[in-house]
C-alpha cells in the first residue's frame, strides 16, 4: 500500500538532534498539539504571537489549531509553503516548529516561528528545535538567509535568537490582535550561524528537496 509520505512527500522529512525529533504534524499528532496548547503556552494575557490563538478559550482552540494544519498543507505549494513540525523529547509533544519560504528558488530564504508549551520552556529546547531547522535551511537546502521575528519584550525569543547568531534587522509596529506592538526582525546567514556542537540527522530530504522543486 502507498503511504502518506509517498503521497505527499514533506511527511516524510524527519530532523533529529540529541533531545529532539521534529517531524510534520499528522492528523493522528492533533491532539497531542491541541492537549501541549492547552496545558499553556505564555502567561495570560501577553501573547507573543502575532495572531493570538492560544488565548482562544478551549472549545475554539482545538478545531482552530486543527484548520491552521489543514490549510498549511492544502496551501502548501513550490512557490510559497510552510512546513509544521511537531516536535517531540521521546514521546512527549513539546511544540510546534516551522519553517516556510515563499519564492525560496530565487530568495533562497526562509523564515521560523515556533511555540512550546509553558512546562517545557527554559530548559534549552528552543534553541535546540530553531537550530535544527536553520540547521536544515542551510545545509541541505542552501538557503542563504533565515528570518524571524518577535515582539521587543519577547526575551526569550530574542535570546534564542541573539544565543544562535541572529542579527537584529530592524523594528516595525504592527496590529496583534486588539493591540499594537513594536516589532523586532532578525536575520541569520551561514557565516553569521552560531552552530551547535552536534550534528543533525535528517530522513526524507531528497523527496521533499524535489516536492518543492529545489
Amino acid at each position: 500500500m502507498t503511504s502518506l509520505a509517498e503521497i505527499w512527500p514533506p511527511f516524510g522529512l524527519t530532523l533529529t538532534t540529541p533531545r529532539l525529533t521534529l517531524r510534520p504534524v499528522l492528523d493522528d499528532d492533533i491532539p497531542a498539539a491541541v492537549a501541549a496548547a492547552r496545558s499553556g503556552v505564555h502567561q495570560p494575557g501577553k501573547s507573543p504571537f502575532s495572531v493570538p490563538w492560544a488565548e482562544l478559550p478551549e472549545d475554539e482552540l482545538a478545531p482552530n489549531m486543527a484548520q491552521w494544519y489543514w490549510r498549511c498543507r492544502a496551501n502548501f505549494t513550490p512557490e510559497s509553503w510552510t512546513l509544521l513540525l511537531g516536535v517531540w523529547n521521546d514521546d512527549e509533544l513539546l511544540g510546534v516548529q516551522d519553517i516556510g519560504a515563499k519564492n525560496f528558488n530565487t530568495l533562497k530564504t526562509v523564515s521560523t516561528g515556533s511555540w512550546l508549551k509553558e512546562s517545557a520552556q527554559g530548559q534549552g529546547f528552543g534553541k535546540e528545535m530553531r537550530a535544527a531547522v536553520v540547521s536544515y535551511a542551510f545545509d541541505y537546502l542552501n538557503a542563504e538567509v533565515a528570518e524571524s521575528e518577535a515582539a521587543v519584550w519577547n526575551q526569550q525569543s530574542l535570546g534564542v535568537s541573539t544565543a544562535l547568531g541572529y542579527e537584529l534587522n530592524g523594528i516595525f509596529r504592527d496590529g496583534w490582535g486588539e493591540k499594537v506592538e513594536e516589532v523586532q526582525r532578525v536575520r541569520l546567514t551561514p557565516t553569521t550561524f552560531k552552530r551547535p556542537t552536534w550534528t543533525l540527522t535528517v530522513q526524507g530530504h531528497e523527496a521533499f528537496s524535489e516536492y518543492i522543486a529545489i
